[in-house]
């Protein structure tokens, strides 16, 4: 059965730092394009970021460039986003997807979900 389980959410102030995991079973996660989605309350899910399972490239949504990073731990099965700097506009229901065609990012259409962590940045 392909899962996959979101950690690593939790409340940081303004400024702060969250490290977030997409952890696999069922499938070897190198081999699946994943992204990362959010969802605040009241707006849509966006993407955040997305590796590629052809070239290993990287998309960013704009407001997060320069403060996260999408890596992969092929040994672990698990995706991370590293989120610094985070900002109360970050707060939102954070996913990862994962899906195994062959996929350039961004992209909005994945096969498998996880369940969602949640990320609140406050004061």
């Amino acid at each position: 059965q392909v899962q996959l389980v979101e950690s690593g959410g939790g409340l940081v102030q303004p400024e702060g730092s969250l490290r977030l995991s997409c952890a696999a079973s069922g499938f070897n996660l190198d081999y699946f394009a994943v992204g990362w989605f959010r969802q605040a309350p009241g707006k849509e899910r966006e993407g955040v970021s997305c590796i590629s399972n052809i070239d290993g490239s990287t998309y960013y949504l704009e407001s997060v460039k320069g403060r996260f990073t999408i890596s992969r731990d092929s040994a672990e099965n698990t995706v991370y986003l590293q989120m610094n700097s985070l900002k109360p506009e970050d707060t939102a229901v954070y996913f990862c997807a994962a899906d195994p065609q062959p996929t350039m990012c961004p992209r909005a259409d994945f096969g498998s979900w996880g369940q969602g962590t949640q990320v609140t940045v406050s004061s």
